[in-house]
């Protein structure tokens, strides 16, 4: 019978623990390279899968809470860049690598994925022209989803209140980059979506890397953009830039300023037709009324005119030379005779053409008066409309909102509070004023539902 040296005796528990505590300590926070093999999702939700090279592979393993954090989908073939660290599954003495992030090697992995969700979203329509809405021509307000500390923000304010008449903007702060941007910024989407007052949705940022720019590249932004009710611009980057948004919005801009360009151009556009219409019916006016001034002139030197006024001066000759001729015949004979010719002449006068022409160009005139008056009462009141309107817009901004005295309550997260049942007691909350902010901190909750009891309960 054989005899072992004495030394300690492990069970099959005790060992695969102490393996484990040995991993545990050494390999926390490890980056690990390779290609993904058997990407497998669970019901439950975690993703199980294996890392592999020429020589060896590595089970891995990615949990419900950290795989809902992932940037992107992978498959099978997809070379990344794993940290985890590495734990012993006791059950059955296997050894893992529980992942807690997941990022594409290099910008080939982020071409390829750029390049599946593009042909994704392509198959189901989301880029056709069909489906792409018009530009509104005068918007009540301008929605803006962007970083409120970048420059794209400050480029588009500029842009939108440079012009003209000023055009209401309100911004729905969000991330842009980095881990639940592309989720802040769909929700940003959504928000403006739900404010009747907003027609127009401007979703960028400025230029940058690829790896920058991925969260305009994911398929929650992509998504938030085709349901929107409103038209989207997509600005995002510079103009050699391109991203999935790009794609889906109604239209795209170069960059952020060209996308508030495009939304001043429609107001700007509007506002030069009207003023081109006014100069040609002015120009229209003018050019009728001097026709009509130069018929007028050309009638009153014809030489009919001249004729008339020969006859008249011959008719009195005439006339006084038959009064030389009577002179001997008797008095009152010759009296009645020349009262006959006065009263002849005066007749003769009354139909003088001339004072008909002159009646005539005053009567002109007074019509061109009253045209050109019409003209400029028609123009006072389409200014006072446009006024009217523009001032009805700036009634209905947040900012002459907060004024009336209402407020905007917001959660830890920055999100808009419509429920009170979304508080607990103790949480932290901000309220929006006219003018400045307040902390606040909930101590009594109450529902719609129990604001209704405790008015009945409250009742003689």
């Amino acid at each position: 019978m054989h005899s072992f040296p004495s030394q300690r005796i492990y069970g099959v528990s005790e060992i695969t623990a102490e393996v484990r505590s040995l991993l545990e300590v050494e390999f926390q926070g490890v980056l690990v390279e390779g290609e993904i093999s058997n990407w497998t999702v669970s019901n439950a939700g975690h993703i199980y899968f294996a890392l592999k090279d020429a020589r060896a592979q590595l089970k891995c393993v990615c949990f419900r809470g950290k795989a809902r954090r992932l940037r992107q989908r992978f498959e099978d073939g997809d070379q990344v860049l794993v940290r985890g660290s590495l734990g012993v599954y006791e059950l059955r003495g296997e050894y893992s690598l529980y992942v807690e992030s997941i990022e594409p090697r290099g910008i080939g992995a982020l071409q390829i994925a750029f390049d599946r969700l593009k042909a994704k979203l392509e198959a189901e329509g989301l880029f056709d022209e069909a489906r792409k809405k018009p530009l509104p021509v005068l918007p009540r307000t301008v929605g803006i989803v962007t970083s409120p500390t970048g420059a794209a923000i400050h480029d588009i304010l500029r842009t939108l209140h440079r012009s003209r008449q000023a055009i209401p903007a309100l911004l729905c702060p969000a991330r842009v980059q980095g881990e639940g941007a592309a989720e802040e910024i769909a929700a940003g989407i959504h928000t403006l979506n739900g404010i009747p007052e907003v027609d127009l949705i401007i979703v960028g940022r400025g230029g940058g890397s690829m790896e920058d720019l991925w969260a305009f590249n994911r398929e929650p932004v992509a998504r938030a953009i085709s349901v929107s009710r409103v038209p989207v611009i997509s600005a995002v980057g510079h103009q050699v830039d391109f991203t999935i948004s790009d794609f889906v919005a109604d239209i795209r801009a170069s960059t952020p300023t060209s996308a508030a360009e495009m939304v001043t151009a429609t107001r700007e556009e509007l506002t030069s037709r009207l003023s081109h219409f006014r100069d040609r019916l002015q120009r229209t006016l003018q050019l009728r009324i001097s026709r009509l001034r130069n018929r007028v002139l050309e009638l009153s030197a014809a030489r009919a005119f001249e004729s008339a006024q020969g006859r008249i001066r011959s008719q009195r000759q005439w006339l006084d030379e038959m009064g030389f001729r009577l002179s001997g015949w008797p008095r009152n004979y010759l009296i009645t005779r020349r009262e006959v010719w006065r009263l002849t002449a005066e007749r003769l006068e009354r139909f003088n053409l001339r004072h008909l022409v002159t009646q005539r160009r005053e009567a002109l005139n007074l019509l061109a008066a009253r045209a050109a008056a019409q003209i400029r009462f028609t123009l006072q009141a389409l200014q006072a409309r446009l006024s009217a309107q523009a001032g009805t817009l700036r009634s209905l901004s947040p900012e002459a909102v907060l004024n009336r005295g209402y407020s905007i309550c917001r959660d830890a997260e920055g999100t808009i509070l419509r429920d009170a049942a979304r508080l607990q007691t103790g949480d932290p909350f901000s309220v929006t004023l006219s003018k400045g902010n307040i902390a606040a901190r909930a101590e009594r909750i109450e529902t719609s539902r129990d604001f209704g009891k405790t008015i009945e309960q409250s009742e003689p």
